[in-house]
């Protein structure tokens, strides 16, 4: 099973791949993290919800661990 990534406006994934310096579509599809670049295992995720974030962001478990850590 393939992550599908999510839809956006055209405008947000070109302020996205201008941030990154990445297609997000792109990333997702090849599972790849926009962050670090890393190869994406879709069995590395904690849960559901980390790997639904993926398929928003585009950012890998490891990353959403440094991104989102509390405080």
């Amino acid at each position: 099973m393939s992550i599908e990534p999510t839809k956006k406006a055209p405008a947000i994934d070109a302020t996205l791949k201008s941030v990154f310096g990445v297609d997000r579509i792109q990333s997702i599809t090849n599972l790849l993290c926009v962050c670090c670049g890393a190869a994406v295992d879709e069995s590395s995720f904690k849960d559901a919800l980390s790997k639904k974030e993926f398929a928003i962001s585009g950012i890998c478990q490891k990353c959403q661990d440094q991104i989102f850590k509390p405080q």
